[in-house]
């Protein structure tokens, strides 16, 4: 079982990422292979660094033979992906915003249907537009056509719509406990829905 971590952050060691890393880990401990997605430094190696509609169906030549096809690739083998962003403006990160507008390509070649996903998200203050994110990555989520977990577990609770956090989001407990618990369920439902996966 394979589990992605996306940091659509555009700091790699920032909140975002100790969220991610805290799914992650507890997924890992679950026995999932864990890995992450720098998603800055990828969008860096394509020629474009947001999409121009340059083709119809997308032929991905703004990108061939970089980083960014590698993240692709890499991506239609997951069984699960955890999609993590800041809030910038009550929504994802221009940097993760762009990463999807460029996945044209994965999704006509449907590479993440029926993948597993749920997101994580940091804001600057308590109600600081994390839930309005985790909406907007449910709608790439739901676009590609991936199955979406919220932070629930049935020896928990049913959860929310993902893990919400204020930063710093290493001091931000409920956070954290939200994390571990996403990270079962990941696992949970990724085994769960495994023979759905077309690879």
């Amino acid at each position: 079982m394979l589990i992605i971590g996306l940091n659509g952050s555009p700091h790699k060691e920032g909140n975002t990422k100790f969220l991610l890393n805290a799914v992650l880990n507890k997924a890992a401990s679950q026995g999932a292979e864990t890995t992450t997605i720098e998603v800055f430094d990828v969008l860096k190696t394509a020629r474009n660094s947001y999409c121009l509609v340059c083709s119809n169906p997308c032929s991905g030549k703004c990108f061939n033979g970089t980083d960014m096809e590698k993240a692709f690739e890499l991506l239609k083998q997951a069984d699960g992906v955890v999609f993590g962003s800041p809030v910038y403006f009550g929504t994802v990160s221009a940097q993760l915003k762009a990463f999807f507008d460029m996945s044209r390509k994965l999704r006509g070649e449907k590479g993440l249907y029926n993948t597993v996903a749920a997101g994580v998200t940091v804001g600057n203050s308590k109600f600081g537009g994390q839930e309005t994110t985790l909406r907007a990555l449910h709608d790439i989520m739901l676009v590609h056509g991936m199955i979406i977990v919220g932070d629930g577990y049935y020896e928990d609770d049913c959860g929310h719509h993902g893990v919400c956090a204020q930063k710093p989001s290493d001091q931000d407990s409920s956070a954290l406990q939200r994390a571990e618990i996403l990270g079962k369920r990941l696992v949970e439902v990724c085994k769960a829905t495994k023979k759905l996966r077309y690879r």
